[in-house]
């Protein structure tokens, strides 16, 4: 059974940092890209970040770019998504997601599958 568990979520004020992490099982995670995407109250789901499989290389839309940093450790099933200088439209369920196998950077998350059950994230200004 596939599953991904996020967790590093909370209230934290602007300007402050968080870490969010995402077990996987189930699969061989090693060979997927892996995606952080975002919900915000009635706003549709975004794309934050991307990881390829080999760790290599990353890709972020402008809003986060500079401020959230991805990474993956293959030897703990999980990727990391470190947020630094989070302002109060960072607020969002945020969820991490399979990418493709021996994949790149996609941003589309139509490409993606098996997501998390999400972690909530508040930033108060």
């Amino acid at each position: 059974q596939v599953r991904l568990v996020e967790s590093g979520g909370g209230l934290v004020q602007a300007g402050d940092s968080l870490r969010l992490s995402c077990t996987a099982s189930g699969r061989t995670f090693s060979i997927y890209a892996m995606g952080w995407f975002r919900r915000a109250p009635g706003k549709e789901r975004e794309f934050v970040a991307v990881i390829d499989w080999s760790g290599r290389r990353t890709n972020y839309p402008d809003s986060v770019k500079g401020r959230f940093t991805i990474s993956r450790d293959n030897v703990k099933n999980t990727v990391y998504l470190q947020m630094d200088s989070l302002k109060p439209e960072d607020t969002a369920v945020y969820y991490c997601a399979f990418g493709l196998q021996f994949g790149g950077i996609a941003t589309d998350s139509s490409l993606y599958t098996d997501w998390g059950q999400g972690t909530q994230v508040t930033v108060s200004s």
